[in-house]
Order: structure tokens, then sequence, then C-alpha cells
């Protein structure tokens, strides 16, 4: 039957697409229908126009997908020309994302790239649930686990406490450093989330300020001293900003004369800034293996043309070549993906007593209880500033603080447990507002 299907210019993915096989996903339907729906239906969003994700871009393009968005918040540099293909010298100081989108479009015909050149928490969420798939291709934990976030408050779970099916949104997840590198399939409910397995990712190297400023031994001492230590005594409390050439070039100047007063080399303009934005050198190879193991991750992710990858992959090329598969467990209790404690609430009670319920609800035994909802602080209790400038939201009604909607996702943290066995901990809450327009009957059913 595929024989007599006309191929597309992408022989090797009519491959994958038009045949049946034995690996491939119990939804699965191959033909032409799939391939065509793929190019004119399924809408991907690529974070991230740098290294990575110019790859990432350039794979999603070749691999039939024609309705691709990216948004990045960067400016071209000319450091990034020895690694980011699509940019030229002419270039620099133009948006990642415009001039990737660009020349992406240039070299494949059909293919439709949106660019978004801003940062990623300056779109509303709204904007994230109209893509079938997000692909990221980010070089920061924060950025990481601000989408990760943003795609699990679209999941929903039924009342036997199951994720539902048509709430999921999809992530894979890409990253590299130097020579090492990963890819990840993220179904929220379904795989770990990011914040499942976040101790996957080590502390970031902090350098004491006595040895900066008494005994650097390294060129990366002498520029966070410029950095840390002789901004502020030359600019009196002006704020430093990574993304100013001209700041940067203060500190690389800066720290050369601190390298040459104490003897050490290696001080140069790429470090300066690599220690500065804790960039870990890329290498444009690394770069391409990993996208197209998340490009086609996406293909089987949105066709199911085959068993999707279970669910983390490393890669090391530092002495010779290593992958490695690894399934990580989802943390059932997780913050972020985990369904949550029900509350049903009246819209007229206030954040002090929904503070005082969470004491006697039987599943939290919550005391000392801090709120927060969408990363906003409704009542901390500690430290006194922060309990200060919070405290007058105790007395109004939390429907209001919420925002008047009548369901959502509020995070508390506090001390659990009965009697002299409280230990810190943090809930995920499903605050239900009862008798408020848009609260169905599977709103108030069950609780995790």
């Amino acid at each position: 039957m595929a024989d007599s299907i006309p191929q597309s210019r992408s022989r090797d993915l009519d491959k994958l697409l038009l045949r049946p096989g034995n690996l491939v996903g119990p939804t699965f339907e191959a033909g032409a229908q799939l391939r065509d729906d793929i190019k004119e239906c399924v809408r991907v969003l690529v974070i991230g126009a740098g290294g990575l994700g110019c790859e990432l871009l350039k794979d999603l393009a070749f691999s039939g997908f024609q309705n691709l968005e990216v948004i990045d918040m960067d400016r071209i540099e000319v450091t990034n020309l020895n690694r980011q293909f699509l940019f030229r010298l002419g270039d620099v100081g133009k948006p990642k994302a415009e001039v990737a989108a660009k020349r992406v479009m240039e070299r494949v015909s059909g293919v439709d790239i949106k660019s978004h050149f801003c940062r990623i928490e300056d779109k509303p969420i709204s904007f994230y649930n109209d893509f079938h798939i997000i692909v990221l291709g980010l070089d920061s934990i924060e950025a990481r686990s601000y989408i990760n976030s943003v795609a699990c408050s679209f999941l929903e779970y039924d009342s036997d406490g199951n994720p539902q099916e048509e709430s999921i949104k999809p992530m894979v997840d890409g990253g590299t450093e130097g020579f090492k590198g990963h890819a990840r399939i993220i179904m929220p409910g379904v795989t770990p989330c990011f914040e499942c397995t976040i101790w996957l990712f080590p502390p970031q190297v902090k350098f004491p300020l006595c040895t900066l400023a008494e005994t650097p031994r390294t060129a990366a001492h002498c520029i966070e001293y410029a950095h840390l230590i002789k901004w502020d005594e030359a600019h009196s409390g002006k704020t430093f900003d990574p993304d100013d050439p001209e700041h940067m070039q203060w500190v690389y100047s800066e720290a050369v004369k601190r390298a040459e007063l104490f003897g050490i080399p290696g001080v140069t303009y790429s470090l300066t800034q690599g220690v500065v934005k804790n960039i870990i050198p890329a290498i444009a190879s690394t770069n391409a293996i990993i996208s197209a193991a998340c490009a086609l991750e996406t293909l089987k992710v949105v066709s199911g043309c085959s068993k999707t990858l279970t669910n983390y992959l490393t890669y090391n090329g530092v002495e010779g070549l290593h992958t490695k598969v690894t399934e990580f467990v989802r943390d059932k209790d997780c913050l972020v993906c985990g369904p949550g404690v029900l509350i049903e609430l009246e819209a007229s009670v206030t954040l002090k007593k929904f503070i005082d319920l969470l004491e006697d609800h039987p599943k939290l035994l919550l005391t000392r209880v801090s709120v927060t909802f969408r990363g906003k602080n409704l009542y901390m209790q500690a430290p006194p500033v922060l309990e200060e400038m919070t405290r007058s939201n105790l007395d109004l009604p939390l429907f209001e603080l919420m925002g008047k909607t009548p369901r959502d996702i509020v995070h508390v943290t506090g001390a659990a447990g009965k009697g002299d066995k409280k230990q810190s901990c943090s809930r995920k809450l499903r605050v239900v507002f009862k008798g408020i327009i848009g609260v169905t009957d599977m709103d108030m059913a069950g609780g995790a």
C-alpha cells in the first residue's frame, strides 16, 4: 500500500510515516494523511535560538514540521558565530530568534517560522497552550523550571488521580555542556518532570569572597573579583548588566589588571563572558547530536511512528563516544506535576481563614504557613520584612488575591505533622471556589 502513495521530497521521513512497523505506537496510522497533518496542523514551539536552538529549527524543518515558532531574548554576538551556524558577521546585534527564523525559511521551502524576541515570562500562559509540543534548547535551569511549571499547569487529573490525556503538554528538552549533552522526554503526569529530577543539575560553583579579594589563583578568580567587588566600588550601587558590552568590557579590563598584578595568565574577553554569565563552552558537534535526538523524539511523540525514549538520554564525547538511556521514575508527590490536594472554599474565605483551615486539614496538618500563587507571595512567615509586606493580605478574600479565578493551583510551605514530629515541607493545593461559574463537577471530585 505504501508503494502506491506518492513520496514527498523527504524520502527517509516517508519510510517512518507511510508504512507500519513493530515498534509503532497504539494510535499510529501510516499514510500520507499523517504526513500532511504534521505539515499543516502540528504547531511546535522552540524555546531558545542559540547553538542548540539553531540546530533544532533546522532539524525540525527538515523533519516535516512546517508550523514552527521560536522565542529567544538574546541578540547575536561575535562569539556566537563559531557554532551558531545560522548567523553571519552582518547579523551581530540583531535578535537571534528573528535571524534564525529567516535563515531556515530561506533554506527550507514551505516552512513558516514565527519569531518572538522577548523573555519567556513576557508571554501569557495561554500562549504556550496553543502548541502541540514544546522543544527546549535552553542553557538555564531557571528558564527550564519556568517552562516546566507552565506546561504542568495545563495538566488536569480525573477523580481517580490519573492525568487526563488531552491536558498533557509534551516537552522535549535538550541541553549541552562542552562534549556532554542530554535529551529527554517530559510527559507531565506520566514521566518525570523537570522538578522531579532537579537533583540531576549540580549547584553552580561559587568562590569565597576572601579568596577573590586576597589570594586569587585562577583567571576566573580575577574576573569574579572585578565583577563582584571592583564593580560596586567603582560604580557606587549601579547595577551591572551582563548583556551590556560596555559593562562587560569594563570587567574584562579590570580582570586583566588584577591578573597582571598576581602573575595569573589566561584572562580573555570570551572567558570573562563565560564566567560572568555562567556560560559553559559549547561544541557544535555536540549541539548537532543532541538536536538530532530531540528532533527524532519530537517526531515520535507527534506521530507515534515509534516508541519514544524512556526517558533520559545522556551523551558523552569527552573520551570516545558514549550514550546511555536511563528511565527515571516520576515523583508522585511532586509539587509541580502532581495532582495536589483538593481544597474547596467559599469565595468569601479570607487568606487568614484559609491558612487556619490548613492546620486542621487531615492530609496537611500545616503550621506556620506561607502561601504563594503563580510565583507571587500572598503571605510569608519569614523573613520579618516579607511578613510585614504581605500581612495586609490576610484580611482579603483569597478569591480576589487569586485574580477571581474559579480554580487554580496554590503552593504552600510550612511545618507538617503532629506534636514533636513536625518537619518542614512544601505542598501543592488545588483550590476550588464553590458556587462560581466555571467550576465543573470534575473540579469538585476527589482529592489527591
